[in-house]
């Protein structure tokens, strides 16, 4: 299959210059890159043909070679190609690059990918089950805009490494292996900045604070990430940046308790309540329900409110809501009232198995216990 043209390839004139070469290319990387696209094969043959047009474009020799003879050009410039040892060389230091973090060639240098952030983001109960649309702040290493990332001063350009002629890497010849690093003169960028940039001091990345809108999907829960794509730093010789991870921590809420896709709170009730029974109202995340308290009602008895917990941000079913009573024992009583209680209990007391059976059983349980211990 013919090879298309590189310009159009890159979508740029073919009076581009670099900043504008290196603007598109990182378009393309970003949409066509095979970490975003791991199932589209189409995509990936894109992101080669893209990488393999920038190192063409934005080394100022091939593209000379390629603006005068096209394609049939380079294929002259390339020669009789590689030996076995160059061969093992370039697999050798692209497999130890990759391990060890370092960059992929491009434009004749090595490029590397910026480092991945990660930001702690702090809800609600009420912004994590609804939805939330939160503004962050984040500090991080962006591409130069006084050098547009190469590192030199205004009025020059970098020059190219006379150790690695420009390609960022070296080869040592140990016997019958190649071992390639990155050159000790340009340390891998394949150029030398002899009048460093005012802004960046020649590193060609800057620090600068951001503000970014972050939208929170409905039914998020602690330790979930949403990833912001390209948010992160900016990468290095034209490299891809990385991404931003922002961590969601719920935090606790004074009713309700999550657990996955339900709630729980606790609900105290009075005890003539508990003894009599009677309709009592409770909060949801969604306003005010009802719940129907039988007469006769134990303290710890847990009522489900159906459909009234949370939606998974994943999917799934509704949740529900766990109402648990606790009996409120009445304090700060006159003496009116414990004497009214008192004559309440010596009613009880006559008849207390049927009145207070748990108390009653348990008691007679004890009474067995010791029993069984004497001799």
């Amino acid at each position: 299959m013919a090879k298309r043209d590189y310009y159009e390839v890159l979508e740029v004139s073919r009076t581009a210059n670099e900043a504008e070469l290196k603007k598109a290319y990182r378009r393309l990387a970003m949409k066509f890159h095979p970490d975003r696209n791991s199932s589209d094969a189409a995509a990936e043959e894109s992101f080669k043909e893209a990488k393999e047009a920038y190192e063409i474009l934005s080394d100022p020799q091939k593209r000379a070679a390629y603006d005068q003879f096209g394609h049939a050009g380079l294929e002259s410039q390339r020669g009789g190609g590689q030996g076995p040892g160059d061969v093992f060389g370039d697999i050798f230091g692209e497999v130890f690059g990759d391990i060890f973090g370092g960059g992929r060639r491009g434009g004749g240098r090595q490029v590397y990918r910026g480092a991945d952030l990660r930001y702690e983001l702090e809800l609600d109960l009420e912004q994590a089950v609804f939805g939330h649309s939160a503004e962050i702040e984040i500090t991080t290493l962006v591409e130069c805009e006084g050098c547009d990332g190469n590192g030199a001063a205004k009025g020059s350009t970098p020059t190219r490494c006379a150790t690695c002629n420009g390609s960022g890497q070296v080869r040592m010849q140990q016997g019958f292996f190649a071992v390639q690093q990155s050159c000790p003169r340009c340390k891998g960028r394949g150029t030398i900045i002899d009048k460093p940039c005012d802004d960046c001091f020649g590193h060609g990345r800057v620090r600068r604070s951001r503000t970014l809108q972050v939208k929170v999907p409905a039914g998020v829960d602690t330790g979930d990430r949403i990833r912001l794509s390209g948010e992160g730093e900016a990468g290095r010789n034209g490299g891809p940046p990385g991404d931003l991870y922002v961590e969601v921590a719920v935090r606790k809420h004074p009713i309700f308790e999550r657990d996955a896709a339900d709630l729980s709170c606790e609900v105290p009730i009075a005890f003539t309540t508990a003894v009599l029974g009677g309709d009592l109202e409770v909060p949801t995340l969604g306003g005010q329900a009802k719940i129907k308290v039988p007469a006769e009602t134990q303290s710890g008895r847990v009522f489900r409110l159906k459909d009234q917990g949370v939606r998974p941000v994943r999917g799934g079913a509704m949740g529900d809501l766990y109402c648990r009573v606790v009996v409120e024992t009445p304090v700060n009583l006159s003496t009116e009232q414990k004497d009214l209680l008192r004559k309440f209990e010596a009613t009880l007391r006559k008849n207390p198995e049927r009145h207070n059976p748990r108390e009653a059983s348990w008691l007679d349980g004890v009474k067995k216990f010791f029993d069984s211990m004497r001799p």
